[in-house]
């Protein structure tokens, strides 16, 4: 017995140094050699930080493109999603009055064409890119709201666009913070 207890703390105080010290230092180290030094990407304005470029912030006025939803409120310190499956009637219930709100603020705007990612939270809560297709269909409501040609927004979003990962992993997307700094740009 007493040989499985001292085998216990030997293989215990092992995997502390490998995975409390070792294996975070190794992370850290990384990270600082890559070129933001393991810090978040920040968007700055007037020489003040107004957010980072990996967390999602919320937007409800007509004039300003919105996110997705945030499971977490966008709270950035942590993240998280519903866990509500879609056969949840809470979940539904959420959903269709996102719906709802959406069709409101955007009139003229079908059901059936409202992109899921505009009504739904992604798995973290703080997605803070949408599809090209959740940033064309508000065009409309934004330029309605900034008294801006709906060609100029098409513009804007061409412009901010940011392809896959590599190429090859993952959809076109627009992240939201970015495509609203430049908005207020146009005044």
């Amino acid at each position: 017995m007493k040989h499985l207890i001292l085998s216990s703390l030997k293989l215990t105080l092992l995997f502390v140094i490998l995975f409390c010290l070792l294996y975070p230092l190794l992370i850290i180290g990384i990270a600082k050699i890559l070129n933001n030094k393991g810090e978040g990407i920040t968007f700055s304005q007037n020489g003040q930080t107004i957010g980072y470029r990996n967390i999602a912030q919320r937007f409800t006025q007509d004039k300003y493109f919105w996110s997705r939803p945030s499971a977490v409120n966008y709270n950035g310190a942590g993240s998280g999603g519903s866990n509500k499956g879609p056969g949840n009637p809470e979940y539904l219930k959420e959903i269709q009055a996102r719906v709802d709100t959406f069709l409101i603020r955007n009139p003229g705007i079908k059901r059936q064409d409202i992109p899921a990612d505009i009504v739904t939270a992604s798995g973290s809560g703080l997605d803070p890119d949408i599809s090209i297709a959740a940033a064309m269909i508000q065009v409309p409501r934004v330029a309605k709201a900034r008294n801006i040609s709906k060609a100029a927004l098409n513009k804007l979003i061409e412009n901010v666009k940011e392809g896959p990962l590599w190429g090859v992993f993952g959809p076109c997307k627009v992240n939201v913070l970015q495509l609203n700094l430049e908005l207020d740009k146009i005044r």
